[in-house]
């Protein structure tokens, strides 16, 4: 069963690959985020290909798509929703807001302000929204990607800590190589040929495999590895404070997924050191005078990490 999973995954890359060219592993990394049933954050300068990685996404597992554009005076109930009153029906009606859609695109997350951010946050952890006492379940899969853009860009809210942990992962696109970008300047409208896209993996096949995650083994030496990892992250020496116990079923629960894409039933070590720096590097702050990233600082500590 892994096997044939693994199969119909890897097309689905190859097919998202001819759209977002010269970026296959971030691919990889965004589809086993969807698999581990978390959410994605894209932090990246404009114009690298986000908002056309979630949509053909979106389009090649047949899910809703919606996008939402944060900006400073954007709402909680733009969001959500909002209750008319309908003069035909003598009632208020509710009507839902794009928040209730299988993929939703939070493009420039960081534009928002901290109510906004709070209210699509909340929704991400719950998987609902309450609107005038009344809790709305959202869609299954309930996917949000969203796009940040670099904090130091005029006319940001940087996301607290506790909000960027709600994110399973955090990727960066980064700007093409030049023979990716030489083929996206000779090609056509890359959001346009995603629209073109065939569904590869229809909603029941996705649920499958996302339940399919779930029967991935973790063999004890392996679980000894992981909290080794995370022990480190705690001792002081390299980060100012350590990984939560969410974080680290979050970094399980993606090398599962990882593991699944792989064709195999268990998770190997190399497993949790290829997703470790999406998974937790933004969760953590490098301990001062480090002079590395969070995401440097994290791939030296697994160096100095022993495999048991």
């Amino acid at each position: 069963m892994e096997a044939n999973i693994a199969r119909r995954l890897s097309l689905l890359v190859d097919q998202i690959s001819t759209i977002v060219v010269g970026k296959r592993p971030q691919i990889e990394d965004c589809i086993a985020c969807l698999l581990a049933g978390g959410h994605l954050l894209i932090e990246d300068v404009p114009g690298v290909g986000k908002t056309t990685l979630a949509h053909a996404l979106a389009v090649s597992l047949g899910l809703d798509f919606r996008r939402v554009q944060f900006t400073a005076d954007l709402m909680p109930s733009d969001l959500i929703g909002v209750s008319v009153f309908e003069r035909a029906k003598d009632a208020f009606v509710f009507h839902q807001g794009p928040v209730f859609a299988q993929v939703l695109l939070a493009d420039e997350i960081n534009r928002a302000g901290p109510k906004t951010q709070s209210a699509l946050l909340e929704a991400m952890e719950e998987q609902q929204v309450s609107v005038e006492n009344e809790t709305r379940p959202l869609p299954k899969p309930f996917f949000v990607i969203g796009t940040q853009n670099p904090s130091d860009q005029l006319g940001t809210y940087p996301l607290p800590e506790s909000q960027l942990d709600r994110f399973l992962m955090r990727i960066t696109l980064g700007y093409p190589d030049r023979a990716a970008e030489r083929e996206l300047l000779t090609g056509g409208d890359r959001r346009a040929a995603a629209m073109q896209l065939q569904p590869l993996l229809p909603p029941a096949e996705l649920a499958a495999a996302q339940q399919a995650v779930l029967a991935v083994r973790a063999s004890e030496p392996l679980l000894d590895y992981l909290q080794a990892l995370i022990a480190a992250s705690r001792s002081g020496a390299w980060f100012s404070d350590g990984l939560s116990p969410r974080a680290g079923i979050a970094v399980l629960r993606v090398a599962k997924a990882r593991a699944l894409m792989a064709g195999r039933d268990y998770v190997a070590p190399d497993d949790i050191q290829a997703i470790l720096p999406q998974a937790i590097a933004h969760r953590l702050t490098p301990v001062a005078g480090a002079g590395r990233g969070p995401a440097e600082q994290v791939r030296a500590m697994v160096e100095a990490t022993a495999i048991p």
